[in-house]
């Protein structure tokens, strides 16, 4: 048992770590603060037995097996979770995990981000959940933009305040997260807000999409106008119903009336409202936000195979995603240098994460780290989250067993992930050189783990040209 800001509560201990599950770190942002700020949780009398995950947040179903949302289980669902070595320690650093899911699906619950091993390694583990797709994204008319950012300042807030009681110390704060994820790792950099919440971060392929407030205002519309009324006046259900709708029937292959974003077939993203989110990440980190952050940052060799396996290939036309994705020359870089894969594969992995994250390094001021994840353990190869169950080390769960089912190498990729990742926590250090743009020494993720000199260079010599805009 401990006492946080709003009462005390109690947890279990296994496996020398206690875990605190579901504690509120906002009230619910629905009734009166549906589409609004995050407001703080109330004070309660007694214990709160933090036992059982709170609800998801409102999202699409996204594979059997997954933690579904339903509206019975309650819309209480900005909550918190911690893992902690527990004992009479102190002052450990703390790791603040955000969840990926292309900014419209995820949760805290997800059996792929149980802190238990990490926090083995003598860190805290916080995990939470945010708003997410339409309640937390969507552009509305009199409601701020980036609901779904201010949840997770709030959060980061909860752990600047709460963080001593569980062992951690305030001071030490590493925010990390994979995909959408990264892609708030990446924003928080370049948000005013989020100054001096955290200390260093990890972002784990970082996704291209951030919206412009017209590209926004498009598509809330859109949806709005799909779920035939004011969403004040729907369930959250139904927006969600919509949003599916949309993006199934109207945004996805139709680049020519929504651009580059319908291959990506995504509604939701990051806004550059000039409020809480000022400019993109990779123009902010350019001008300085963050210098004082170190940062690790990296991509999977082979991210968009998950995507093209999932879809049974479908839509893979290279000519459209030359025209409408690619710098202007691309067709003969990836003609040439790649002779050995699919160059489609070659160009939708580099839209869509690793020049977004290469490119976030490129920009970056402060301290910062590269990695390249080239383990390929399945016919997908270094796919897009094949890091996810090596990060937090649950290699028995559905997605690593979708992944590596079987590989002898798992637990030795695993324990490289966790032990670079809780390293550069505790001393800014994951334990490889400073990338420097020039040279572009990256770490390798492999069996045999290496360093080095810009291995998608080709790519990277392209799309830096271009640089990474908002969408519009």
């Amino acid at each position: 048992m401990t006492t946080i800001s709003t009462g005390r509560v109690s947890g279990t201990t296994g496996a020398g770590v206690t875990s605190y599950l579901g504690i509120p770190y906002a009230k619910a942002p629905f009734g009166e603060h549906r589409l609004a700020a995050p407001v703080p949780a109330d004070p309660w009398e007694g214990t709160f037995e933090a036992t059982r995950f709170g609800p998801l947040p409102p999202q699409p179903p996204i594979f059997p097996g997954a933690p579904e949302w339903r509206a019975a289980d309650g819309l209480d669902c900005l909550s918190v979770n911690v893992w902690t070595p527990g004992g009479d320690a102190s002052g450990l650093p703390v790791m603040v995990w955000i969840y990926g899911g292309a900014y419209w699906t995820g949760g805290s619950s997800y059996p792929e981000y149980d802190g238990t091993r990490l926090a083995g390694h003598g860190v805290v583990v916080v995990t939470f959940n945010h708003r997410i797709g339409f309640e937390g994204y969507a552009h509305v008319d009199g409601a701020p933009d980036n609901r779904a950012l201010l949840d997770i300042v709030a959060a980061l807030r909860w752990v600047r305040d709460n963080a001593a009681a569980f062992g951690g110390d305030p001071g030490n704060v590493t925010v990390f997260g994979e995909s959408a994820g990264a892609g708030a790792v990446a924003c928080l950099l370049a948000m005013p807000s989020a100054a001096g919440l955290f200390r260093r971060a990890i972002a784990q392929s970082v996704p291209v999409m951030v919206h412009t407030p017209a590209m926004a205002a498009r598509l809330g519309e859109a949806i709005i106008a799909r779920a035939g009324g004011s969403p004040y006046d729907r369930e959250p259900g139904d927006m969600v119903a919509a949003a599916s709708a949309f993006a199934a029937e109207e945004l996805t292959g139709r680049p020519d009336v929504w651009g580059p974003l319908a291959l990506g077939g995504i509604p939701f993203a990051p806004v550059v409202d000039g409020e809480v989110l000022p400019d993109t990440p990779w123009h902010a980190l350019a001008d300085g936000a963050s210098s004082d952050v170190e940062l690790v940052v990296g991509y999977n060799r082979d991210e968009f195979a998950l995507f093209h396996a999932m879809s049974g290939g479908r839509g893979a036309d290279l000519g459209r995603a030359l025209k409408w994705l690619a710098p202007q020359g691309a067709d003969v870089v990836y003609r040439t240098a790649h002779p050995e894969t699919d160059p489609y594969l070659e160009v939708m992995s580099d839209w869509l994460f690793r020049m977004p994250s290469a490119l976030l390094a490129d920009a970056h001021t402060g301290p910062t780290f590269v990695y390249e994840l080239a383990w390929a353990p399945g016919p997908m190869g270094a796919c897009h989250a094949l890091d996810v169950p090596l990060t937090f080390g649950n290699l028995d769960t559905q997605l690593a067993g979708m992944l590596f089912a079987g590989s002898p190498d798992a637990e030795g990729l695993s324990l490289q992930f966790r032990t670079a990742w809780t390293r550069f926590a505790a001393t800014g250090d994951p334990g490889w050189p400073v990338y420097e743009p020039v040279t572009a020494i990256t770490h390798v993720f492999d069996v045999e783990p290496s360093d080095v000199a810009d291995p998608e260079g080709d790519s990277r010599a392209l799309w830096s040209e271009r640089g990474i805009e908002a969408m519009d």
